[in-house]
């Protein structure tokens, strides 16, 4: 063992007592009572980095004092908007939120379903055909930090606001209180059995007047504010139509636009006020879905003006936003993250020296379907697209009976694997067998594990597939050109930034998850998850209580 001389000993003591600030213990900061979750829809940690140096409102200000993970993940291979969100403030994958994917199709009726389906409900505004239809929590398999909070304490609030419903409900949870924008009325909600749309709607009724009154005094413009964006203007031609990428945009409307996010930030500034959020002894919660650079994304690309203009005005926006949040009287914490990632449209990668990006094609899937038929004396050709994967299926997409489904589900995983632009396929059944994967580092996980996380017994596909790095399926002007949903990096890898009035810079090399937010939000305000979660707590060391309790 190694020993101090005294004179040594005597001289680190007195260096100790020359400079009290190496000693003494640095004074934190009390807990925040008022937390935001902000997830900006397909906002890939690609997007972030390459328009870091140009913010100069709310992201910059999120980049430059927050506590940056520069190598933040969604783990799992489905990477689409309903499964990355439940992710976030669950703490749990999509295999066990219940969410594999936006859509499913029920193998006894052929129908699909959406990922918050709930028909015993209705929506506020009185229009169940527009949207989804009747949504709801009830499809999530797991709680959240807002359930786990107002667990413990009934006081609390927790809402959040989103252009989407689906971004709404997974971070309100099961027990808060989800608005989402919907054409022509403002922002709607769902309405369960036994409750009132007018009672359900109180909260943003005053909001909603006023929305209406702005959306009608003023057509939505779009044009351009920002001269880097105008050099990216040209035209593309995509599966034999030409894509003019210019700004205004041809058929403009308001939530393919960056005024969605803007009157969403607007929407969770007045529910900030109205509401008192983080203005009493007890903590609340608000979650911020922003869906404009998704719309964006899938509707013009993530290489344009238009997505240039997008990012400009949502850092303007989010400025304006973290400006109000620093004056909560009981103090905020804002972590910012995304669902998923994504990709520019594979024309454009081409032309920019990628040159395997490309559209897959899909008739090889048909000649195999056509095979399997005649092989197994079927109806009909078995292969149908359905929930993020492929079904087997009648013509009138149920499920074949057994042994004949699995037998034409495995005799067809051998033969799509055969195909160039397929990655991966592989049966439910042969997923569901293997364990849940330790996720600890996630950019080292095989892509079999990372399709792993996705499977959900009686949800997902009969087969689950991944198509080739930049190969993508279908697309079309005026429709969804660019796609994601892949398991690779450039969909799976988006930005974690916490950030609180007054934060330091920070940035962690180490991966983090967005599973691990959840834990790491609730160690910081004191509450317990209601079961094992898949997530680990992160170190806040400068909040009281901020430090993870290790094991």
């Amino acid at each position: 063992m190694m020993k101090f001389a005294p004179a040594l000993l005597s001289a680190v003591l007195a260096a100790g007592a020359a400079f009290p600030s190496l000693a003494a213990a640095p004074e934190r900061a009390a807990p925040p009572r008022l937390i935001v979750t902000i997830v900006v829809d397909q906002f890939s940690a690609n997007l972030f980095d390459q328009y870091r140096s140009r913010y100069t409102g709310g992201l910059k200000r999120l980049a430059d004092q927050g506590l940056v993970s520069i190598n933040g993940y969604q783990t799992h291979g489905l990477t689409e908007t309903c499964p990355g969100h439940s992710t976030v403030l669950t703490g749990m994958h999509p295999a066990e939120t219940g969410i594999p994917a936006n859509d499913w199709v029920d193998p006894a009726t052929g129908k699909e379903v959406y990922c918050l389906a709930a028909p015993q409900n209705h929506l506020a505004h009185g229009d169940d055909g527009s949207d989804n239809g009747p949504v709801g929590p009830d499809q999530i398999k797991a709680t959240s930090l807002g359930d786990w909070l107002v667990a413990a304490s009934p006081a609390s609030k927790v809402f959040a606001v989103s252009g989407k419903d689906r971004g709404a409900i997974n971070l309100a949870g099961h027990h808060g209180q989800a608005f989402w924008f919907t054409d022509d009325f403002g922002l709607t909600t769902y309405v369960e059995p036994g409750q009132v749309a007018e009672a359900r709607l109180a909260p943003v009724t005053a909001f909603n007047t006023a929305f209406r009154a702005e959306m009608a005094a003023q057509p939505v413009t779009w044009d351009y504010r920002h001269d880097d964006c105008r050099a990216l203007g040209g035209d593309w031609v995509i599966r034999g139509q030409t894509f003019h990428s210019v700004l205004p945009p041809t058929n403009l409307k308001f939530d393919t636009s960056p005024l969605l996010d803007e009157q969403t930030l607007k929407a969770a500034e007045y529910l900030l006020d109205s509401q008192k959020l983080g203005q009493s002894a007890s903590v609340d919660v608000l979650g911020v879905s922003l869906s404009g650079t998704d719309r964006i994304g899938h509707g013009y690309g993530t290489q344009g003006p238009e997505m240039c203009e997008q990012q400009h005005r949502l850092d303007e926006a989010l400025g304006g936003f973290l400006n109000r949040l620093a004056q909560v009287p009981g103090g905020a914490l804002v972590v910012l993250t995304a669902d998923h990632g994504g990709s520019d449209f594979v024309e454009r990668l081409a032309a920019r020296g990628y040159p395997h990006a490309h559209r897959a094609d899909l008739r090889g899937v048909a000649t195999v379907s056509a095979e399997l038929q005649q092989r197994f004396g079927l109806d009909a050709a078995p292969l149908q697209q359905g929930g993020s994967g492929i079904i087997v299926a009648d013509a009138e997409d149920r499920a074949l009976p057994e042994p004949l489904r699995t037998q034409a589900a495995e005799a067809a995983v051998e033969r799509l694997r055969q195909l160039p632009d397929i990655a991966f396929a592989e049966t439910r059944e042969r997923m569901l067998a293997l364990p849940i994967p330790d996720t600890r580092n996630p950019e080292m996980l095989t892509l079999q594990e990372r399709m792993r996380l996705s499977v959900v017994e009686g949800r997902s596909p009969d087969i689950i597939l991944a198509f080739q790095p930049n190969v993508v399926a279908g697309g079309r002007v005026g429709g969804a050109i660019p796609s994601h949903g892949t398991p690779w990096e450039y969909d799976r890898r988006v930005p974690i930034v916490f950030w609180w009035p007054g934060a330091e810079g920070q940035e962690r090399f180490l991966p983090m998850r967005t599973i691990d937010i959840a834990p790491t939000l609730a160690n910081l305000i004191g509450v317990q998850p209601d079961a094992p979660i898949d997530g680990r707590c992160m170190d806040l060391p400068q909040f009281a209580k901020g430090r993870c309790e290790t094991k």
